[in-house]
């Protein structure tokens, strides 16, 4: 399997990997354009851009669109990040033209209607309702907008509700304009694909776009705060992130070693000793995400209002440990984790398309999965306790705390903070 790039004149780039044996393809344009990319009167507005893919286009009604590529057993989707819209789809072998001329269609001539607009409206509305009344969602929305006060990273995907009350054509129309460009699309495809009938048909369908410069989306600050909502729930749902590497800092990999041998997986630190020692919760783990140029370090686990002290020590006790005695052992266990779910998220079309778009917008190439197992083989068992010191040394920090009247009663961040840097 071999993965070929090429980049057409006006900056568009298609990227692909033949997988020898299969049947199926995953296709998709990866636009680097989310959350982030949005001003504070836009906030909620690439999500509502995403549903709207779907309403129409000058040549599609919103039901040909779905019974074009269900009609060949086909699937059709897409998301929003908070440095991504992608749009893509799963198809076999010979229906790889159909769905790519779904997609450009759907990217390149939207009619965005009124009344479809209106209807969509609604959706994100529901959408938002049940994201609130989700505790173990909405928690995490609270942390980011802790971790970054007052910027485009800390605002939430959707949105708030007054923001997409309001949105209008004109508004969706220039979000497009703004960052819907040559330079912010990546065509990404894997599986039954052949890389030069793509290039031809990216030349046909994108290839006449001009290319505008790309508006970069302001860097953000780890500045650390804490939010707690009291709500009548069973139980407190507690969120803390520090400040982790970016995913071009070298030290990404130490920082998802670090995360994954603390809690990771069920042979984890966290979940040793919180949850099978001490019963304190059902769900506990800890993962490190990066960003462009910065990081969070995220640890959640809920318990009940009593509970809820002893947790938040202990889970802090056991980063100090971390920092302190990290054996060779558990980050080798760590390395295999890594290295296993990477390989095995592989054999899907699906997660190698995806890969490939998250590396070429990084990094502008798709690195060999050798040189990646490298990086991970390279991690030291010093590295990983050094990164431990840095992380329990770090001034900021975010918090996150909602449920009953007990989270009144919780650790402060700031008790939290001390106790981790003793």
């Amino acid at each position: 399997m071999t993965v070929e790039l090429h980049t057409l004149p006006n900056g568009f780039r298609i990227v692909t990997e033949a997988m020898p044996g299969l049947g199926s393809a995953s296709i998709g344009v990866w636009v680097t354009a989310g959350g982030r990319n949005e001003r504070p009167e836009q906030n909620g507005i690439a999500h509502f851009l995403e549903h709207m893919a779907f309403k129409g286009t000058a040549r599609r009604s919103a039901l040909r669109i779905a019974e074009e590529i269900e009609d060949v057993g086909g699937y059709l989707n897409a998301y929003t990040s908070r440095e991504v819209t992608a749009y893509y789809a799963r198809v076999l072998k010979a229906d790889v033209p159909v769905a790519l001329d779904v997609i450009a269609d759907i990217l390149r001539n939207p009619l965005f209607d009124p009344a479809e607009i209106e209807v969509e409206r609604g959706v994100i509305l529901q959408e938002i309702g049940q994201a609130l009344d989700t505790p173990d969602d909405v928690i995490f929305d609270w942390l980011q907008e802790a971790a970054y006060p007052g910027q485009a990273l800390g605002r939430t995907i959707l949105g708030p509700a007054e923001r997409v009350s309001a949105f209008s054509r004109a508004d969706l129309a220039s979000f497009v304009g703004e960052h819907y460009n040559p330079g912010q699309m990546i065509l990404s495809a894997a599986g039954a694909v052949d890389h030069d009938s793509l290039v031809r048909a990216a030349e046909k369908y994108f290839g006449d776009m001009p290319a505008r410069p790309v508006l970069e989306p302001d860097m953000a600050a780890f500045r650390g705060g804490e939010r707690r909502e009291i709500k009548e729930l069973e139980q407190v749902h507690f969120a803390l992130a520090l400040q982790s590497p970016g995913y071009r800092d070298p030290d990404v990999y130490t920082a998802q070693i670090y995360a994954t041998a603390l809690g990771g997986g069920m042979s984890s630190r966290l979940f040793q000793e919180i949850r099978e020692k001490r019963g304190l919760c059902y769900t506990i783990f800890a993962q490190a995400g990066s960003y462009a140029e910065t990081g969070l370090m995220t640890i959640y686990a809920g318990t009940s209002g009593e509970q809820i002290g002893e947790l938040a020590d202990l889970t802090i006790d056991e980063m100090r440990r971390a920092a302190s005695d990290m054996t060779p052992a558990e980050v080798a266990r760590a390395r295999a984790q890594m290295k296993a779910g990477m390989v095995m998220g592989l054999e899907s079309p699906s997660n190698r398309a995806e890969r490939m778009a998250r590396m070429v917008a990084v990094w502008g190439r798709v690195p060999e999965l050798s040189e990646i197992v490298a990086r991970i083989d390279s991690v030291t068992t010093g590295d990983v306790k050094e990164f431990g010191a840095a992380m329990a040394g770090k001034g900021e920090a975010a918090l996150a705390l909602y449920g009953p009247a007990d989270v009144a009663r919780a650790p402060t961040l700031a008790g939290l903070r001390e106790r981790l840097a003793a």
